[in-house]
């Protein structure tokens, strides 16, 4: 069944949704994610939280301090899908 709370919460930024886009390409840094998204780091650092209390991410280094590596999870990959639909 599909959460629509997430649905809207990702529907609702377009960061978030840079985001999403480009973990479902492969993992990513958030320098990366900050290079191809275009936003500042602060920016990207707090959507990254966002996704991640979410579900929709998942940090794979949680141990390290710089240079994290995050990647969508199929529930990121499913949220992304529904909204790509409603958005045509």
């Amino acid at each position: 069944m599909v959460d629509w709370q997430l649905v809207s919460f990702v529907k609702a930024s377009e960061v978030r949704k840079k985001i999403l886009r480009n973990l479902r390409e492969g993992q990513q840094t958030p320098t990366g994610l900050k290079n191809r998204c275009g936003e500042t780091m602060p920016r990207i650092s707090s959507v990254l939280k966002e996704l991640e209390k979410y579900g929709l991410i998942k940090n794979l280094t949680p141990n390290v301090r710089k240079g994290k590596i995050f990647k969508i999870t199929e529930l990121g990959k499913e949220i992304l899908e529904k909204v790509e639909k409603m958005e045509g």
